[in-house]
């Protein structure tokens, strides 16, 4: 802990006191001059400060501890690019509700106006992509601005916050303390009528479906919507994001996830429903002018903020509060038979062709490697005690829709911006949260670069990560669309990496896959290496346009 007197107590003292005392365990960013009295004040801490190689990575770590703690990751940076290079993270994280709160360098605040060195409008640059900006203008509001960040970042729905630190209130004396931490924000179940009204909609349909969102894969709720479907079998279908949410247990009800382009079986599910009953869903995850454009059908409306009301999502009734304590609610009022007999029709043809995909994919061989033998072999090794990060690309479509998890929170993908960069940073936060469970984080080769240079990071820290790259030489995903839209692709193609030398010119040990029956061994063997470990796999992506075609197809092969 800092140990600073009142008398002798600076702005700075006051941030990291503040800090230790909301539990942070570590910072991550990149130091500068305006902000560089908080990192040393942070030498003297408790917390660890972890150097980033960029503070769009920093941003991104610190998002990822919070979407697994629940608290807010913390990220730093310095004036002017500084914090313009948090933004793409404080954007991702405030779409994809993980908490954590950014802190960025600034002039003094009698230059604020001038033109100097990195001056810039933080806060103006800041505000649109977070729940909470502000500035710490005086001595006395440090510590009150602080504490709103952490609350706002954390609350409700979690997203990002951020603080302006102004280098002359960093090294001037403080005029407040750190603000302790009295009380948790614990949030009741919902209104009697609420709840009345939903049970009666829900009873009363034939083919309800439950729609899983983001916030349906916080383990607290996932255990309260396994509660509901003991008790209840109902049809579910999930976003991306709600990966884990159910159990092996339910697995039989799941429908499959849905997500950008509703073309998969669990859509077909969605779309036979008289009823939708959605579990902390944004529509950011999955636009309702996709899955229920032109219906009039009930929907309602579980979570934890009033629905954004559109042309196409209206709920009949909204029960906000807890989220786990209104499933719990809702499910003592909800009394049904069992599934419709065209709920158990879809479901088992879902069944039937999950498995047959399961074995035409682990047939599938040679060289460059067929996009669903990687997702078999991936399969395997998702045991509960691993954990898996997605950036965003073609691949990303493959893990989310075919990769089955059963623990919440075990997969992060990208869902709301769809940020490419996301998965090293995300790897490296995961082992820091998690030390004793074996991590793994997938990218294509184009997202792989935008983030890349953070390998050294996880070399430094020594951290048992495994990366692995899916290769075919194009931002792939943008060049399918295109070959839909225009018959040719344009702006898409990438040059080589050889991931071998990258990793070792890093530190880091690296192993290029020659061939499909080569995944198993290299994967065992990439987890059985101490130290960070990169994979190169070249995939053949030559289907890949099936994944944006419009049909209710359930193979890609």
């Amino acid at each position: 802990m800092t140990n600073a007197s009142p008398q002798q107590r600076n702005g700075a003292d006051v941030v990291v006191e503040t800090l230790e005392q909301r539990g942070t365990t570590h910072v991550f960013g990149v130091p500068g001059a305006k902000i560089d009295r908080v990192f040393d004040r942070l030498v003297d801490s408790s917390i660890q400060t972890v150097v980033c190689r960029h503070e769009q990575n920093a941003a991104f770590i610190a998002g990822g501890i919070g979407r697994m703690t629940g608290k807010a990751g913390v990220a730093i940076a310095t004036s002017g690019p500084g914090v313009s290079n948090l933004v793409t993270g404080l954007a991702t994280a405030h779409s994809e509700g993980d908490p954590m709160v950014a802190l960025g360098g600034s002039v003094a605040v009698a230059d604020r106006l001038k033109l100097l060195h990195q001056s810039l409008d933080s806060v103006d640059v800041c505000r649109p992509v977070t729940k909470f900006a502000a500035e710490v203008d005086s001595p006395a509001a440090t510590a009150e601005i602080l504490s709103a960040a952490f609350r706002a970042a954390e609350s409700g729905r979690p997203g990002s916050a951020f603080v302006g630190l102004p280098i002359d209130i960093m090294n001037g004396p403080a005029a407040c303390s750190p603000i302790r931490l009295r009380s948790v924000i614990e949030q009741g179940a919902g209104p009697d009528v609420a709840l009345a009204e939903a049970a009666r909609l829900i009873n009363d349909a034939t083919n309800p479906v439950v729609l899983l969102g983001l916030m349906a894969s916080k383990p607290r709720v996932a255990q309260a919507i396994r509660a509901l479907l003991a008790k209840t079998v109902l049809p579910v279908v999930g976003t991306f994001q709600a990966a884990g949410a159910l159990s092996e247990r339910e697995f039989e009800a799941f429908g499959g996830r849905v997500g950008q382009i509703a073309n998969q079986p669990a859509d077909k599910l969605l779309e036979s429903a008289d009823v939708v009953i959605t579990v902390g869903y944004d529509a950011v995850e999955y636009w309702p002018s996709i899955w229920n454009s032109g219906s009039e059908r009930p929907i309602v409306h579980i979570d934890v903020v009033p629905a954004m009301i559109e042309n196409d999502y209206n709920p009949s009734v909204e029960i906000l509060g807890s989220i786990e304590a209104n499933i719990e609610r809702l499910s003592r009022l909800i009394v049904r038979k069992g599934l419709s007999v065209q709920s158990s029709g879809l479901l088992r043809h879902i069944a039937e062709d999950r498995t047959r995909l399961i074995t035409e994919a682990a047939a599938q061989g040679g060289s460059p490697v067929h996009p669903l033998r990687i997702i078999a072999e991936l399969q395997k090794v998702l045991t509960p005690d691993v954990t898996l990060c997605s950036d965003m690309g073609s691949f990303s479509l493959y893990l989310s829709r075919y990769l089955t998890s059963f623990r919440a929170r075990q997969v992060l993908i990208s869902n709301g911006q769809q940020t490419l960069g996301v998965a090293l940073p995300w790897g490296i936060a995961a082992c820091i949260v998690r030390p004793a469970e074996k991590v793994l984080s997938v990218s294509g080769d184009g997202g792989f670069l935008f983030s890349g240079m953070e390998l050294e990071t996880a070399v430094r820290l020594k951290l048992n990560l495994v990366h692995m790259v899916w290769i075919d030489g194009s931002y792939n995903m943008v060049a399918a669309q295109e070959e839909l839209k225009y018959g040719r692709h344009s702006g898409t193609d990438l040059g080589p990496v050889n991931i071998v030398k990258y990793a070792e010119a890093f530190g880091a040990t690296g192993f290029q896959v020659k061939g499909a029956d080569d995944i198993a061994p290299v994967l065992r063997k990439a987890f059985e290496t101490d130290g960070p470990v990169l994979i190169g796999v070249n995939v053949d992506y030559s289907k890949n346009a099936a994944l944006f075609e419009m049909v209710y197809d359930g193979s890609l092969v």
